[in-house]
């Protein structure tokens, strides 16, 4: 196993190179260490050096040193000049130059610049070895000078030194159960351990001095949170956050990263160590468990709810095209916006566009461009939805409304990924993800021949249909408490809450107008109500009103016991939507759903487990 790389640079073929490697190589003992000399121009060596060469028994075909373009992306631990010309080439003053003369070639990663390299000079005149009758006792006092050279480095002790950290630091960092990653300023990997590769799927050998969206794609191995994306290095500070990964296998997992800068110039990261953990199963068992109520944003312990959750963390990690249905107000956008998050798409752009809320001569400009003087007002170029989504995601809501004309120039685009800008003749082609949603039944408007069987098809790889808060009662509880939060920013109310009373009317109202209708009502309140709780008197009459209504006839004629009663209770036989509704009340603690039920809660664990 190699711990220290080590190579030796010239501007052209001498004797020196070869030498200084071969020295070295019987100093430190063959296996320690990986030895190269290299020059920038190639030429070969005369017959004065081949025989001082061939005295230090190096066959014929080593006399001529490697070239950079042989070595390119290999990294070095230790990189020594040995000429003028090699110096200048690995100063700072020509790594910037080449960065801003030659980006190509730049990220092509020459070994100079490939992670950070201890650099040594040797001062070796050279004047000597031009040709002269004394020429074969000249490359002879540069042998020499050369073997002094090297055993000066390996004596002082620093080489070993070095040699045994870079040991011991490989040994410690492949020790590590979580994946440990290191690139420079250009992506390029010069430390990737063991559990790094047990994640991936790749080996350091197929990694290590390769740009990293080379081996892991367009979005490296962080996603689309990369903050190396492009020829700019965004400025950032640590990072914490996952992202769906394929692994060499075609496996799909949940990586964790988090993301340090380890080296920062003028405020952007020169290097970047990333811990990346596999938290696949992890995740699955806290949905198992039940013990995520929440998904980017949207909240929810009930079952389907869960099967929603799940749905997006599976179709998250692919670029299938996704359906949205549900009724207005269920958070069809939300939805789309936690796939999106919870993809590799993450750090490109998510773009949302109405469909419904536009004419169609219009919605074609904002979803496909314009030229300037397409149509009167077209002043300018513009670039339509369908380009602001390149490397993200685009949201087409209210997809049912789309013209039957419309539709066959979406269903185009959709197969192929490009149109032209109106009034245009330059086809654009884009990377996008779509997903799309409508409160409409799309299948039922097929049978019609309202919409096209193509495009239905071509938009629906995925369905996800959302439930309306009337059948989701369980997560009402936490509704309340996710618009609550927010109204207490709006309002600077800190302590804003909810009273029992009004909870009951809120869980008793069928919620025509889904979790918009609750965040109405619930603002309604907040400004009705004097104090920090809110009470039954302070929500909007409708819901007073028609919740008042449903309680009276659910509690059945006068004189008999009310469900609420321990007697009726005690009589009640046990239904899935009767323990949803305790559930619901209780916040989802068990203990106190059994004793609103009147049974105990052995009773209850058995009643959930026959459902399962």
């Amino acid at each position: 196993m190699e711990f220290l790389s080590v190579l030796f640079l010239e501007d052209r073929d001498t004797v020196v190179g070869p030498l200084a490697e071969t020295f070295l190589r019987r100093a430190l003992g063959d296996g320690a260490a990986r030895i190269v000399s290299a020059v920038l121009d190639g030429g070969g060596i005369d017959v004065d050096a081949l025989a001082v060469m061939s005295e230090e028994g190096l066959a014929p075909d080593r006399s001529k040193s490697r070239s950079l373009a042989d070595l390119r992306g290999t990294s070095f631990d230790i990189i020594i000049t040995v000429s003028e010309g090699a110096e200048r080439a690995c100063s700072a003053g020509s790594r910037a130059a080449l960065q801003r003369s030659d980006p190509a070639r730049w990220r092509e990663r020459l070994p100079l610049f490939v992670g950070s390299p201890v650099r040594l000079c040797w001062d070796i005149d050279r004047s000597a070895l031009v040709a002269g009758a004394d020429r074969l006792q000249a490359v002879r006092a540069v042998r020499d000078l050369v073997r002094r050279k090297v055993d000066a480095l390996v004596a002082d002790g620093h080489l070993a030194a070095l040699l045994a950290e870079r040991r011991r630091t490989k040994l410690l960092v492949d020790a590590l159960d979580v994946g440990i990653v290191v690139h420079d300023e250009s992506r390029c990997f010069y430390l990737f351990n063991r559990a790094a590769e047990r994640v991936t799927g790749f080996s350091r050998d197929e990694v290590l001095g390769r740009d990293c969206h080379v081996v892991f794609g367009s979005d490296g191995i962080c996603g689309g949170l990369c903050a190396f994306r492009g020829e700019a290095t965004l400025a950032f500070e640590r990072r914490d956050y996952e992202v769906a990964f394929t692994t060499r296998d075609g496996v799909e997992r949940r990586l964790r990263m988090l993301v340090t800068p380890i080296e920062v110039h003028e405020g952007r990261p020169v290097e970047v160590v990333a811990q990346v953990a596999d938290v696949t199963e992890i995740t699955g068992l806290r949905w198992q468990l039940k013990e995520q109520q929440s998904l980017r944003g949207i909240v929810g312990v009930s079952p389907a709810m869960r099967g929603v959750f799940e749905t997006i963390r599976q179709v998250a990690p692919s670029d299938y095209p996704v359906l949205v249905t549900g009724e207005s107000g269920t958070g069809k956008e939300l939805v789309a916006r936690a796939i999106h998050e919870e993809s590799r798409r993450a750090g490109g752009p998510f773009v949302p566009i109405n469909c419904g809320a536009l004419p169609e001569h219009i919605l074609e400009s904002e979803l496909f461009g314009h030229v300037r003087g397409a149509f009167t007002g077209a002043i300018r170029d513009k670039k339509g939805r369908f380009e602001l989504a390149h490397g993200g995601t685009l949201f087409l809501d209210e997809v049912g409304e789309l013209t039957p004309a419309f539709q066959v120039k979406l269903l185009r685009v959709l197969q192929e990924m490009r149109f032209e800008r109106v009034g245009g003749e330059q086809t654009v082609s884009v990377d996008v993800r779509v997903i799309s949603a409508t409160n409409r039944d799309l299948r039922q408007m097929v049978g019609r021949r309202e919409f096209r069987e193509d495009l239905f098809y071509r938009l629906c790889v995925v369905p996800i249909a959302l439930p309306p808060m009337r059948e989701r009662r369980a997560d009402v509880p936490l509704l309340v408490g996710q618009v609550l939060g927010r109204i207490r920013e709006e309002t600077g109310k800190p302590d804003l809450t909810v009273s029992a009373s009004a909870m009951d009317l809120i869980l008793g109202y069928p919620w025509p107008g889904n979790v918009r209708e609750l965040i109405n009502a619930l603002q309604f309140a907040s400004i009705r109500t004097p104090g920090v709780e809110i009470f039954a008197e302070h929500l909007p009459p409708e819901v007073r009103q028609c919740t008042t209504r449903f309680l009276a006839v659910r509690a059945g004629p006068v004189g008999e016991p009310s469900p609420g009663t321990g007697e009726a209770r005690g009589r009640k036989k046990l239904t899935p939507e009767a323990i949803e509704e305790a559930l619901a009340r209780t916040g989802g603690n068990k203990v106190k759903a059994a004793r609103l039920l009147g049974v105990g809660r052995a009773t209850l664990y058995r009643f959930l487990d026959e459902e399962k």
